[in-house]
């Protein structure tokens, strides 16, 4: 059985850090690209980073750009989110998800195919 289990999330106020993970279980991660999404109250979920099967292609949405990093630890299954300089429009609920096709870092929700449950990041002023 596949999971995917986020932790890191919490409440932060503007300008503060948050290292985000993602620890897999069920699946050999280095299969898969790897990538974050957000969902904040009342909007879509989209992505906010991902990161290739090897760890050396990325793609971070134009908000997060110079601010967030996504890295991977194969060997130990887990996915990670550093997030810094941090916006109350970073608040959201964070999720982690897997895709199996790793020809490319995809962008769209039903390109992936696992998920985790979310954490959520509340950014305050």
């Amino acid at each position: 059985q596949v999971q995917l289990v986020e932790s890191g999330g919490g409440l932060v106020q503007a300008g503060g850090s948050l290292r985000l993970s993602c620890v897999a279980s069920g699946l050999t991660l280095s299969n898969y690209t790897m990538a974050w999404f957000r969902q904040a109250p009342g909007k879509e979920r989209d992505i906010v980073a991902g990161i290739s099967w090897h760890g050396t292609t990325f793609f971070y949405a134009t908000s997060v750009k110079g601010r967030f990093t996504v890295s991977r630890d194969n060997g130990k299954k887990t996915v990670y989110l550093e997030m810094n300089d941090l916006r109350p429009e970073d608040t959201g609920v964070y999720y982690c998800a897997g895709s199996r096709a790793v020809w490319k870092v995809a962008r769209r929700q039903d390109e992936y195919d696992y998920w985790g449950q979310g954490t959520q990041v509340t950014v305050s002023l």
